[in-house]
């Protein structure tokens, strides 16, 4: 267990303020759990607060003092609910409710209610090109918690300070809430404002967007939408729980089966415009960067994607990088550590190819 984060003990357990110390610590997420006091996580590392150990109906108390009746129903009748919510003066946040075998459990994500510019995380300028695009599919990637929803919202936010569009974005749940500025926003919450991913990207097409956001692409059935929507003359920006840049054409492709992979292979080749795959690193002291592997289709990349050579996909992305504004996750890592800034253990822990920069690291 890590250092226990000190804190006001309390004898009720107030969820709101439980809320707020997420914030007063710079923390992502928080816990409860039967059998524990409260968690906070700081850094990908869990600490505890200094409260009382917390039982069955503290938390069913603070839980359910966040839902409608709606919300209720679903929970008592799938054992599991996703939805975000906004407490004034305090902030945005996610959350997820399931059941264990002590009792309910809650995890609380934390989601900035001022959405960042594509400026403030030091974003690459290729990014300010890519959002420039009429048409095709831009993948944000990387395990839970790797700032994906950020990342798109920063790119979101970019077009609507610079461009007159109509964007749809279609999220279980809805997460960063736009603003409209230049651009007008159709926000829609899966389960609450839409049955379902497919059925919202069904009917979207009806809807003049200019821009699609797809909060997760789960199944072949939402893929061949976002597809057809690339196809057809839409920007469509969408998420996948995937490590790498190639590894996620893979991804859509075996969701396919027998002759669909062959028209997949070619939709993609069509329409992709550009992966990018993201993992948050612990920075030396305190705080985290993302590394980003960037690949951006050309033709030799399109070839590759539609003749099954997906595997040969890495060491295109090597070649002429100044040119592609392509780069690989290992170039990334190698640039943190000569910066300092991310520690040897952490860069190959967190490695897609941890041979590479093993090697790397032995060259020098």
């Amino acid at each position: 267990m890590s250092e226990e984060v000190p804190t006001e003990p309390s004898k009720k357990l107030d969820i709101k303020k439980l809320l707020k110390s997420v914030l007063a610590f710079k923390s992502s997420d928080l816990h409860l759990v039967v059998g524990s006091e409260p968690q906070i996580r700081i850094d990908k590392e869990l600490r505890a607060l200094n409260l009382p150990v917390m039982d069955a109906k503290d938390i069913e108390e603070m839980a359910y003092s966040l839902l409608e009746e709606k919300q209720k129903k679903v929970f008592e009748e799938e054992n599991e609910l996703d939805f975000s919510f906004e407490l004034t003066d305090i902030g945005r946040f996610r959350a997820n409710y399931y059941r264990t075998i002590h009792g309910i459990a809650c995890a609380f994500r934390m989601i900035p209610i001022e959405i960042p510019t594509l400026d403030d995380y030091g974003n690459p300028p290729i990014f300010k090109e890519l959002i420039k695009k009429e048409k095709g599919l831009i993948l944000v990637t990387g395990p839970t918690g790797s700032g994906k929803s950020t990342t798109l919202a920063s790119m979101l936010h970019e077009i609507n300070r610079t461009e007159r569009r109509h964007i749809i974005t279609v999220e279980d749940p809805v997460e960063f809430v736009h603003k409209n500025d230049k651009s007008l926003f159709s926000q829609r919450d899966v389960g609450t404002n839409t049955k379902s991913f497919a059925a919202a990207l069904k009917y979207a097409l009806r809807q003049d967007p200019d821009i699609i956001l797809i909060g997760e692409m789960r199944d072949a059935e939402t893929i061949s939408a976002a597809l057809t929507a690339a196809e057809t003359g839409h920007l469509v920006f969408g998420t996948l729980h995937t490590n790498s840049a190639p590894g996620t054409i893979n991804r859509i492709i075996d969701v396919f089966v027998g002759e669909e992979q062959g028209q997949v292979r070619a939709q993609l080749a069509t329409s992709l415009i550009a992966v990018i795959s993201q993992t948050l690193i612990p920075i030396i002291g305190s705080g985290k960067v993302a590394t980003q592997e960037i690949l951006i289709t050309n033709p030799a990349i399109q070839n590759q994607i539609r003749e099954d050579k997906v595997h040969q996909i890495y060491s295109q992305m090597q070649l002429n990088q100044q040119e592609t504004k392509m780069t690989t996750q290992t170039q990334q890592l190698l640039d943190l550590l000569s910066k300092n800034i991310i520690s040897k253990e952490n860069a190959i822990k967190n490695a897609n190819r941890p041979e590479e920069i093993a090697k790397a690291l032995r060259d020098l």
